[in-house]
Formats: C-alpha cells, sequence, structure tokens
C-alpha cells in the first residue's frame, strides 16, 4: 500500500472529537462539539468528526446544546440524533431526569451513545458523574465525582459537582426492561 492510500484510508474514517471520553467503555462517551465550539467551529471538521462517530459505531448523538445548531449534519450522515437542551439557566431537576431515562433506555437497548455539549467543561462532567451516580453504577455522589475527575484528567468545578449533590433528589429509575424486539 502507497502512503498515498494509506493517508486515504485514515482521512476515510474521519478524525476522533476534541476531548472524546468513554465513559462506559464501548457504551457510553462524550466529547466537544463536533466542529469545535463557538467560534471554533469549522464544517469540515465538523463532517469529519462526524465520520470518525459513525465510524466507530455509534448509533446515536445527543446534543445538550442550548440551540438545534448542526444537527442537520447528523441526518446527513444517517446518524441518528436526540437534542435535550440544557443551558446555563435550564434547570437541572426538570431537564436531568429524563436524559437519565432516555440513556438508561439507549443503552440497555444497546445503543452506542455519545453526549457532547459545546465544550468539555464542568457542566458535562457533572451531568455524567450525574448519571453514574442515579443509574446505581456509583454508590457516592463524591465517588461519582472523582470517578469523572480520573476519567476526564481535570478537577470538576462547583457547577458540575452541584449537578451531582442534585441527583438524591431526582425519581429514582425504575426496573430495567427490555422493549419489545430488543
Amino acid at each position: 500500500m502507497t502512503a498515498s492510500a494509506n493517508l486515504r484510508g485514515k482521512w476515510a474514517a474521519g478524525i476522533k472529537p476534541r476531548f472524546f471520553t468513554w465513559v462506559i467503555k464501548d457504551k457510553l462517551a462524550v466529547c466537544e462539539r463536533p466542529g469545535g465550539y463557538a467560534r471554533n467551529h469549522r464544517k469540515v471538521r465538523r463532517r469529519e468528526e462526524i465520520l470518525w462517530i459513525k465510524c466507530q459505531g455509534f448509533t446515536r448523538v445527543v446534543s445538550l446544546l442550548a440551540s438545534p445548531h448542526n444537527l442537520h449534519a447528523y441526518d446527513e450522515e444517517n446518524l441518528a440524533w436526540s437534542h435535550v437542551p440544557f443551558a446555563k439557566n435550564d434547570d437541572p431537576v426538570l431537564v436531568l431526569p429524563e436524559l437519565y431515562e432516555q440513556l438508561r433506555a439507549w443503552l440497555r437497548d444497546e445503543q452506542r451513545v455519545v453526549v457532547h455539549q459545546e465544550e468539555v467543561g464542568d457542566t458535562l462532567m457533572g451531568v455524567v458523574a450525574g448519571y453514574l451516580h442515579w443509574c446505581g453504577l456509583i454508590d457516592q455522589g463524591a465517588q461519582a465525582v472523582a470517578i469523572v475527575e480520573r476519567l476526564f484528567g481535570r478537577q470538576m468545578g462547583p457547577e458540575g459537582r452541584e449537578l451531582v449533590a442534585m441527583v438524591p433528589a431526582f425519581p429514582k429509575p425504575g426496573p430495567v426492561a427490555r422493549t419489545a424486539g430488543a
């Protein structure tokens, strides 16, 4: 194989999104918004990162962006997506329990899910740690925070820690049941 053919093969699989991190190996991951965030966003990079997500076998992208920006790009690649807006001013008590139920259902149905927000920061880390605590994979909120900090290689700030602290007030997950045909 020539060097140019090898390079073509490498780019045919897209490029890994920035700050891509497995939360539950081969099931649940997070990353920065494909294409970058805010002024750094690039259409070509977005396409390459979505292609990588698809080539890695992800079956659903969950966008937590406040706006529906770029959801059409997932349609263009025939990649299922869900938009669960979670902006700074949104009430976590109204958003997170529903998000957690949906995540649990997708994972139960053996979907491979990647979740993104504009950037991988305290909010997204708190959402992830909160989910791990809420679904019972990690018993204590402080332990969930410590594990997520280790996964992401950085400390979680007060905004993320507050989200994790809210989890005990959320409705508890019901029994795990498979959907028809699963």
